[in-house]
């Protein structure tokens, strides 16, 4: 992995490296879908062996969770189950992943020390927020996927280690943005100030800054059964489908003046959104949404990111 002030930066792209092995970890549990069981066994070894959370490293609390805490949890899962069903390459595990895991989840856990519950954006692996001078504290701007896109991850460990205090974190945190939406909207904005919390960006849209959001309030009402969720993904849906729907488009609008559009083109990012709305059960619109992007793909022959 780069190390932030040690090899030359690349700007944001450094902040999900880390010096963990990034990739290894991220695909672990993609290993097992492909078949490539003894494979994943190799795998899980390496990363046993090798990767360790305790660097001198500043990350982004956001890209941290989703790929290697997601990834430790995800390959423990599966390599418990695996073992469960009698599988010879995983009869050695004992649960080193979820150890890992919850390591790399404390060494987070400072980030959340904020006036709203919401992340600051970025940590220290080693010194949490106490690096350089608490330089860390002085950046209170984090965006609404960074500071909601929490929960499965943080839950999933709270429920796999019976220790309450990660999934109280994330749900404190998506709470505060449900609190801070626009009362006569339903929408929120992009970007917040963890101390204060205001907003900061006002735009409204379901791409870049916003869209994981939405995707873990419906993800975490499925794998949770938390109907509270359910309803806070209801009333979100049912606005950006009225604000920000632009026959199969969708453009941003203004959170607080949701009939003013505030960008007249699509962010590249929401090319998710047909999944989510499958998810939940609204094909029609999710069916117009792909086709959209299906022929922008056949007549520029790119992919959304």
């Amino acid at each position: 992995g780069r190390v932030r002030g040690q090899d030359e930066s690349r700007g944001d792209v450094d902040d999900a490296m880390g010096k963990y092995s990034l990739t290894l970890v991220d695909a672990l549990d993609t290993l097992p879908l492909l078949g490539a069981v003894e494979e994943f066994s190799t795998a899980i070894k390496n990363v046993i062996a090798d990767v360790r959370f305790d660097n001198n490293v500043v990350v982004s609390v956001f890209e941290t969770n989703i790929r290697v805490l997601g990834g430790l949890l995800g390959a423990h899962v599966v390599a418990e189950e695996m073992k469960k069903k009698g599988r010879s390459e995983l009869q050695w595990y004992n649960g080193e992943l979820l150890l890992q895991a919850t390591d790399l989840a404390d060494r987070l856990l400072p980030a959340f020390n904020s006036t709203t519950g919401v992340p600051y954006p970025r940590v220290n692996l080693r010194h949490g927020m106490d690096y350089d001078g608490s330089t860390l504290r002085k950046v209170q701007t984090t965006c609404t996927a960074c500071g909601g896109t929490l929960l499965l991850e943080f839950a999933a460990l709270s429920r796999l280690t019976k220790n309450p205090v990660y999934e109280e974190k994330a749900r404190i945190a998506m709470r505060y943005f449900w609190q801070r939406r626009e009362s006569i909207s339903n929408l929120v904005g992009t970007t917040i100030d963890v101390q204060s919390g205001a907003w900061l960006e006002t735009e409204s849209g379901i791409g870049a800054g916003i869209d994981s959001y939405y995707e873990y309030l419906l993800k975490g009402y499925i794998m949770l059964d938390d109907f509270e969720l359910l309803d806070r993904w209801n009333k979100h849906y049912t606005s950006i489908m009225r604000y920000t729907r632009r026959g199969p488009a969708f453009v941003d609008v203004q959170m607080g003046h949701p009939q003013q559009q505030s960008q007249p083109f699509m962010d590249a990012l929401l090319a998710f959104w047909p999944g989510l709305q499958v998810l939940a059960g609204d094909l029609g619109p999710a069916i117009d949404t792909h086709r959209m992007l299906e022929q922008v793909v056949s007549r520029y022959n790119f992919l959304p990111e």
